[in-house]
């Protein structure tokens, strides 16, 4: 069964647990068992009001992020890791169980070229060492391949998988984003099946970051290549109807990405949920 979850960011313009306590009813009533909180700014997190609100309401959080424009993890990586533990550190503290995202490097930096070796294993050091820390919080620790035009260094499914079979962490997990795979995979299903039994999360995000099935992703080959997949994880709705200044560049994020935002919920998840069940999934809730 798969659990139905929502990033943060396609409902408020921010996660605080006081303006939050009004959404998560709405969520629930689509079926909701998962919110990811986006960590931009870890040490700001409300960390009792966090984990108290997400016990009321039962939910499951995750956290997710990227690297700041300034940490380079080839160029600063004891700084790279610095950020990453306090990240960890606030994930745990919240009560979440994963810690995901670009977590191996900077949204929107890319070199012009293909990885280099150095880069390459630059990073799997990165993720070896944050999947440790995390194993010791309680964490598992995931990585999110982006498109070509947000980062240079993991684009695909099966590129990811060979840096974490490289890191030797056994806590670690693939992240998967519809969006991302729609314009680097052969195909969403292969992307899932490259991933194997690493995939961890799955971002269901349309081609245009908007309303779920109102856009160019193959929706039919997105849930037949879990279900082949045998994913069982959380499938979570990723829309930024809101955006924080410090994604809006590295995302390229310049205009509304729906007409009417109220669509990316109300429409999206039913329409997910539609889809996922008519290639034979369950959902949770």
């Amino acid at each position: 069964m798969l659990s139905l979850g929502l990033h943060a960011l396609a409902a408020a313009p921010e996660w605080r647990p006081d303006l939050w306590a009004a959404i998560l009813p709405r969520m629930a009533a689509h079926g909701v068992s998962v919110i990811e909180i986006p960590l931009l700014r870890p040490a700001e997190l409300d960390i009792a009001g966090t984990r108290a609100l997400a016990a009321k309401h039962d939910v499951e959080l995750v956290c997710s992020l990227g690297l700041p424009a300034t940490l380079n993890v080839a160029e600063r990586p004891d700084e790279a890791f610095d950020f990453i533990r306090v990240a960890l550190e606030v994930t745990a503290s919240a009560g979440a169980t994963a810690l995901s995202g670009v977590t191996f490097g900077v949204i929107g930096q890319t070199s012009g070229a293909a990885p280099t070796t150095r880069e390459i294993d630059a990073m799997t050091r990165h993720v070896s060492r944050s999947a440790a820390l995390a194993k010791k919080l309680g964490l598992r620790f995931g990585i999110e391949p982006c498109n070509r035009y947000e980062t240079h260094l993991l684009n695909t499914g099966a590129a990811a998988r060979a840096v974490i079979e490289r890191s030797g962490a056994d806590n670690a997990f693939i992240h998967l984003d519809t969006y991302h795979m729609n314009i680097e995979e052969v195909s969403h299903a292969q992307g899932f099946a490259d991933a194997g039994d690493l995939l961890g999360y799955v971002h269901l995000s349309e081609s245009n970051r908007g309303v779920p099935g109102r856009g160019t992703v193959d929706w039919a080959n997105v849930f037949q290549g879990l279900k082949a997949a045998g994913f069982d994880g959380c499938a979570a709705l990723e829309s930024f109807v809101f955006v924080d200044a410090d994604l809006a560049s590295g995302l390229a994020i310049w205009r509304p990405v729906a007409e009417n935002p109220d669509d990316v919920i109300d429409v999206g998840f039913p329409f997910l949920r539609t889809a996922g069940e008519a290639a034979g999934l369950r959902w949770a809730r």
